[in-house]
């Protein structure tokens, strides 16, 4: 495959390494932990696996174990994130600097591919070609979910055939659930094989004090702020104009709070306030009218809109009737199977009880069957598949008319749509990035060569220079609540939304009102790779501000 010349500068890019990963390492535990909420459920169902130690690595000045071979497999799992191809190839060194002999194995689009035992052996040569790219195209990632006895057992199998010691799990809250449920089940048994986790996701809602982003977070944003920035030019140009951006994010708007940060838009819109304020769907169409109509009696008729994806799922009204959609749609779904939509509609409908049958049946018929669709195979609602920018701006566009009618608007209003998603999932990694990813990968080998299981990759201090982060592992547990799912409480990671208390939010909040009535935008423009290190290496603003840096 031919490269572009940036591709081939690209791949001659080699990673900063954290200074305690650069030679020998020896293990540091610290205190038994326990998970975030519901201790004692936890507990119960993890428990060999449940209390570990944090640990943190170190330098080992006087090396004295001589290390013996070893095989590791890995799966990518869930979506896409940039930096992907880094924690490979992180593995694959830190392995390799081990031991030469240490051999690295990929299951075949995800999940699925070690259930089925399809994979590869992942060499030297095959890797380079993928260094310090974007995408999951090395080996592919699927979303099947690990949860049953019967594909443990199956995928035992391979792993004993290649004679595989551990396994990582490269993937987001739900597929890291999945690892520390491996763990638990082949400690259980006796297996001995390890299952480590690697924190992925550009939504940005796996994180804690150890985890302080998940990887991927920092290059989809600058994507997204580039074409944000892109359309706020044209928006500032042609100044006809209100763009109603939904960005990817799934429950948290972590993107959008940070895109917002970066760019500077008229509004964006905060799920986490939106439930924590109790707003209605009404709530949200008259302040996104009262900025109109105020920007137009300064002759301005345009402006942007960021709207986070999981919006309508914080909506209390719209949260209320999800969580009846979802048990609905698990007790009735033979009745529902085969119906068309008209029918499918009347079926849930009549099921629905009180307020969410008469929200439902006020909702537009297309957002109505977008909320109706299947779950996912982690039990969630599909919010990528529902057009909330659309149903705002409808919704927008009617208030303005009665507002017209009313006298207190007399401005222009046109509408675009538009929904940043996958373009950000596959971006080449940002310097920030691709450091962050391969000292995750190289970590997840130390990890695998102390002997630990059921821990998650842990790369921390990230605001500092690259050789000052510090390394180690923290138990998947720590980090597990009982949600439920499908109609069942399930042990499952906390997610991270975004902090009402926290600085990103505080500092959006306070200039909400300037942006609001001025026309304000910053343009990014797209990631640079060569040139000082303050344009190159700087990571997100979220997470400079959440260590206590000014963004200014």
């Amino acid at each position: 495959m031919k490269k572009s010349a940036l591709q081939r500068v690209r791949a001659d890019y080699q990673p900063k390494l954290p200074k305690d990963l650069q030679g020998s390492v020896k293990v540091k535990f610290g205190e038994p932990t326990q998970s975030v909420a519901n201790q004692e459920e936890v507990k119960q169902l993890f428990p060999h696996t449940y209390g570990l130690p944090i640990v943190e690595f170190e330098n080992d000045e006087n090396p004295t174990r001589v290390e013996e071979p070893f095989n590791v497999g890995i799966i990518l799992s869930g979506g896409q994130a940039p930096g992907g191809h880094n924690v490979v190839s992180g593995i694959f060194d830190g392995l390799k600097k081990l031991n030469k002999e240490n051999r690295l194995y990929g299951f075949l689009m995800g999940p699925s591919g070690f259930i089925d035992h399809q994979y590869m052996e992942l060499t030297a040569g095959y890797i380079k070609d993928f260094r310090n790219t974007g995408g999951f195209d090395i080996i592919g990632s699927g979303r099947t979910k690990l949860e049953y006895p019967e594909q443990f057992d199956k995928g035992l199998k391979v792993l004993k055939e290649l004679n595989i010691k551990a396994l990582v799990i490269i993937g987001g809250d739900d597929s890291n659930t999945n690892a520390a449920v491996l763990a638990e089940y082949y400690k259980n048994i006796g297996a001995n094989v390890q299952v480590i986790g690697v924190p992925k996701t550009i939504d940005g809602d796996l994180k804690n004090k150890w985890i302080e982003t998940s990887f991927g977070f920092d290059t989809a944003c600058k994507v997204y702020s580039e074409v944000i920035g892109n359309i706020q030019r044209d928006c500032n140009s042609a100044k006809k104009y209100y763009h109603f951006i939904k960005l990817m994010g799934r429950s948290a708007s972590h993107i959008a709070l940070e895109c917002a940060l970066e760019t500077q838009p008229n509004i964006c819109l905060i799920s986490e306030e939106i439930l924590a304020k109790r707003m209605t769907l009404d709530n949200i169409v008259n302040y996104i009218c009262y900025v109109i109509a105020e920007r137009a009696k300064m002759g301005w008729n345009f402006g942007t809109v960021l709207i986070p994806e999981g919006l309508i799922e914080f909506i209390p009204s719209m949260k209320s009737l999800i969580a009846d959609l979802n048990e609905v749609l698990v007790d009735y779904a033979s009745e529902l199977d085969g119906k068309e939509e008209e029918e499918k509609l009347k079926v849930i409908h009549s099921h629905l009880t009180g307020a969410n049958a008469d929200l439902y049946k006020s909702l537009p018929k297309h957002i109505a069957l977008q909320l109706s669709l299947d779950r996912d195979s982690h039990g969630n609602v599909q919010v990528s598949l529902i057009e909330t920018e659309s149903l705002l701006s409808e919704m927008v566009a009617r208030r303005l008319e009665e507002m017209r009618e009313e006298g207190q608007y007399s401005g222009k209003f046109a509408a675009q749509h538009h929904f940043f998603g996958y373009e950000g999932r596959c971006a080449d990694p940002t310097n920030f990035d691709a450091d962050y990813t391969y000292a995750l990968g190289y970590n997840a080998a130390m990890l695998i060569n102390s002997g630990l299981t059921g821990y998650m990759s842990s790369v921390r201090n990230l605001t500092d220079h690259t050789e000052n982060w510090i390394c180690g592992g923290i138990p998947i547990t720590m980090m597990m609540n009982m949600e439920r799912r499908n109609g069942e409480l399930k042990p499952v990671i906390q997610k991270a939304l975004v902090n009402l208390n926290g600085r990103p939010y505080l500092k959006f909040a306070s200039r909400r009102e300037t942006l609001a009535l001025n026309t304000l935008y910053q343009y990014p423009g797209p990631i640079q790779y060569f040139g000082p290190a303050e344009i190159c290496d700087r990571p997100s603003m979220t997470l400079l501000l959440e260590h206590g840096k000014d963004i200014d």
